[in-house]
């Protein structure tokens, strides 16, 4: 195991993030652990090695903060695109993050647009109590679908060959407006808040916007989670498809006023209600209007949920997170 410092003060070994992980040794990969004091760190971040822990010291104190956004133009007048716009890009697997903020300060109330605060494109990622701060397209769970591409106006950053990507989500944090968590991944978030900001709009915005692989099970699974917002009342969906096989479930989790009564949008698709899996149990509070979901959505049976709840939370006796 190697364990290296980082401090914006210089008592460490390296200043900023990006020095540290570029002096991550080539070859064989061995568990890298980052520490990384308190501070807010500006720095457009790239960490492609495999097995690298990132351990902050206090998760509201050390931050890892960019603000480019997709309406951003290059130095040859095109714009940087979607996928372009993170702050925090991650392609190595075995990543690990505890501790730390990821944050877009671009694109608040729309101003700004698609503002990545982490592109995570990494198998066996795992956050624990970590913070993505941003508004819209806070958090991609990578990979790209295979068709993104210029059309959506989005830089094409796929990966070939495509390939799986389990991430896991626990503590957390996630804040933003519209399509704030999105992408193809499996992803579980466990015990975490979702918090949606208010844009002044009849609609506020969209919690998921999946992509979900046709051959994969799941997609995003929420356990647990507090599902919170300034948002105001009825203005905020648990998510639209943004390919047709989108799988969604929030299981024992509490929804706020701000969720709007029939759940799901279809992104003016209505071919995509056949396809999608957006599925509930056990919701709770204000927010979780069953009466009025989507006839489309499903409503799990307890044997389901508890399907969900072990394949993805404990499956099988190597458990990649602890």
């Amino acid at each position: 195991m190697i364990k290296m410092l980082v401090a914006l003060d210089g008592s460490g070994d390296y200043p900023s993030v990006q020095e540290c992980v570029d002096a991550i040794p080539a070859g064989p990969a061995d568990p890298v652990t980052i520490l990384v004091k308190k501070g807010v760190y500006k720095e457009k971040l790239v960490i492609d090695k495999p097995f690298v822990t990132l351990m902050g010291e206090n998760a509201k104190e050390t931050v890892l903060t960019y603000d480019d956004c997709a309406s951003k133009l290059l130095p040859g007048g095109e714009k940087m695109g979607t996928f372009g716009s993170y702050s925090t890009l991650i392609t190595g697997d075995g990543f690990r993050a505890e501790n730390i903020t990821f944050e877009n300060t671009a694109g608040q109330k729309g101003r700004a647009g698609q503002a990545l605060a982490a592109y995570v494109d990494a198998d066996k990622a795992c956050f624990r109590n970590c913070r993505f701060l941003g508004y819209q397209d806070t958090l991609f769970t990578g990979p790209l679908p295979p068709d993104a591409g210029g059309s959506e106006g989005m830089k094409d950053m796929n990966r070939s060959p495509a390939r799986k990507s389990r991430q896991f989500y626990d503590h957390c944090y996630l804040e933003g407006d519209v399509d704030f968590i999105f992408g193809s991944a499996t992803a579980v978030f466990h015990q975490c808040e979702i918090f949606s900001k208010n844009r002044d709009k009849a609609i506020n915005g969209y919690i998921t916007a999946a992509s979900t692989p046709e051959s994969e099970k799941y997609g995003y699974v929420f356990m647990d989670c507090r599902l919170t917002g300034d948002a105001g009342p009825q203005s905020v969906y648990l998510g639209r498809p943004w390919r047709r096989y989108a799988k969604v479930a929030f299981l024992h989790c509490r929804m706020g006023d701000h969720i709007i009564g029939v759940g799901w949008n279809n992104w003016r698709d209505s071919e995509r209600e056949r396809t999608v899996s957006y599925a509930e149990y056990d919701s709770q509070g204000p927010g979780a209007k069953m009466e009025e979901r989507a006839t489309w959505s499903k409503i799990l049976t307890p044997a389901e949920a508890e399907r969900y709840r072990l394949e993805n939370i404990f499956p099988g006796d190597n458990i990649w997170y602890k």
